[in-house]
């Protein structure tokens, strides 16, 4: 907090001490006001006289009355207007009780709206300037008369410049705020989708690999007495899966290191162009898995190539895990028009048919890419047995708004 603002809340803190402060400087104003008048007929000249005891007494009452102009100003103007209207009317020579109703004016122009300020402003020039110029002995057109007119309208306006001041203030902080909340929720959004991303990642990642080693450790256990060189190359099959696995999780985890962590693994993202090492895998685990392509030559963005791979990824690890022994996998990627078509399907009739019947996230993830994509996804049973899974993903595809639900 800088040394104006602690000011200012001091200030408020002790806004009654300060508004009886500034009301004691208005009456020693007015006071000191009172002994001296302009006068001479040669021109101005200045004399010393001695205020009325009435006129002391409105002096006093006007400057106690601004003690309290914060809590009711229009109270305070109109106390303050009254003890102007009297010493106009008795007071000769008058004294400047009017000054407290112009510090009252002011308070009202700051403290209420435009409308407010003109309505009570006018009304207070126009009495307080015809009573000056009807009462006492001088002239309508002296001096004196038309400085009424003049110093009300200056207590107007000035408070009317201050409120509008204040009021830019407070729109401008208002703003500020706004802006800073804006970004921070923009901020909390990303790291949110962030967040989503990775943990699709990891999970298609973790899934795929960790099913594979599954699939060979067993088919290590089950022939290792019988025959050892089987047994030898699923335990290799294993070990290049697990490799796969680390380097994986190894570049997706190096997304969250810090600016002075080490450097991350700079390698490519998975595309359809390692759609054959991928089936290959799923081969060598014991899963027959057919595919056809009409796609190639064309070039696809990074997160459609990328949602492409991890969908076949997740479908086929679907079918390793869930669709039997017997299974078999055919997996077609098709340009139709503006679209990219990916579709896995399976005949397995095990006891859990159905990807997704473990409770784990495999087909969710698998919805929350293509649907930020701005594509479609289609899971269910095939007649006769099996499963399909079909996405269609747009090869342009459009940017959500932040904010705009995917």
């Amino acid at each position: 907090m800088s040394t104006l603002e602690r000011a200012r809340c001091r200030l408020k803190a002790h806004a009654l001490a300060l508004d009886a402060a500034i009301a004691a400087g208005v009456l020693v104003c007015m006071v000191v006001g009172s002994f001296v008048v302009p006068r001479g007929e040669n021109g101005v000249t200045w004399g010393v006289r001695s205020p009325d005891p009435l006129s002391l007494v409105l002096m006093t009452l006007g400057a106690a009355a601004l003690v309290f102009r914060r809590r009711a100003p229009k109270t305070v103007l109109a106390v303050t207007g009254t003890v102007s209207l009297i010493e106009f009317f008795t007071g000769d020579p008058r004294a400047p009780v009017s000054m407290s109703a112009v510090v009252a004016l002011y308070t009202v122009a700051s403290r209420t709206d435009r409308t407010t300020t003109w309505r009570v402003g006018l009304l207070t020039m126009t009495v307080l300037t015809a009573a000056a110029m009807l009462g006492g002995s001088l002239p309508w057109y002296a001096q004196e008369n038309l400085g009424v007119l003049a110093w009300t309208g200056i207590g107007a306006t000035a408070g009317d410049a201050v409120r509008s001041r204040r009021a830019v203030v407070q729109a401008i902080r208002e703003r500020a705020e706004r802006a800073e909340r804006t970004r921070e929720e923009e901020a909390r959004r990303r790291v949110a989708e962030e967040r989503l991303r990775i943990a699709r990642d990891l999970h298609d990642v973790v899934a795929h690999h960790i099913a594979l080693v599954n699939v060979q450790a067993g088919v290590a256990a089950h022939v290792m007495d019988r025959r050892p060189d089987q047994a030898k190359e699923a335990l290799a099959h294993v070990r290049q899966a697990s490799r796969s696995a680390l380097n994986e999780l190894r570049a997706t985890v190096g997304l969250l290191r810090q600016s002075g962590d080490p450097e991350a693994p700079t390698e490519p993202a998975p595309g359809l162009s390692r759609l054959a090492d991928l089936v290959g895998t799923f081969h060598s685990a014991g899963l027959p898995v057919e595919v056809a392509r009409t796609d190639q030559g064309s070039g696809l963005p990074a997160a459609v190539d990328l949602a492409a791979y991890r969908i076949v990824q997740e479908a086929l690890t679907n079918v390793q895990k869930h669709a039997g022994t017997d299974a078999k996998a055919e997996v077609s990627v098709v340009r139709v028009g503006p679209n990219i078509e990916v579709t896995v399907l399976d005949d397995g009739a095990g006891p859990a048919g159905e990807p997704g019947a473990g409770g784990g996230h495999g087909l969710l993830g698998m919805r929350e890419r293509v649907t930020a994509l701005g594509g479609t996804l289609t899971t269910g049973p095939r007649y006769g047995g099996g499963f399909r899974v079909h996405a269609i993903l747009p090869v342009k595809t459009r940017t959500t708004a932040p904010g705009e639900p995917a």
